[in-house]
């Protein structure tokens, strides 16, 4: 797992100043679902239509990464 020191998804893109945030919702427990505002880590991803530094990309990937993690070893 990669640490995000401030607890928020990685900024790919600004769009109005604001800060990355990252919304969930919870069914018995577990996380189905994940919405990132003011952030866009698949943009980060995509190496062809977006031209982002590598920090950028480094931390869109390891945002992704953890959310694989998450989903095939967390019950």
């Amino acid at each position: 797992m990669h640490d995000f020191p401030e607890g928020r998804p990685p900024k790919v893109h600004e769009h109005d100043g604001k800060p990355p945030q990252a919304f969930a919702v919870y069914r018995n427990g577990r996380m189905v679902l994940l919405y990132t505002y003011e952030s866009n880590p698949a943009d980060g991803w995509a190496y062809d239509e977006h031209d982002n530094p590598q920090d950028i990309i480094d931390a869109a990937l390891s945002f992704g990464v953890n959310l694989f993690v998450y989903v095939f070893t967390y019950p």
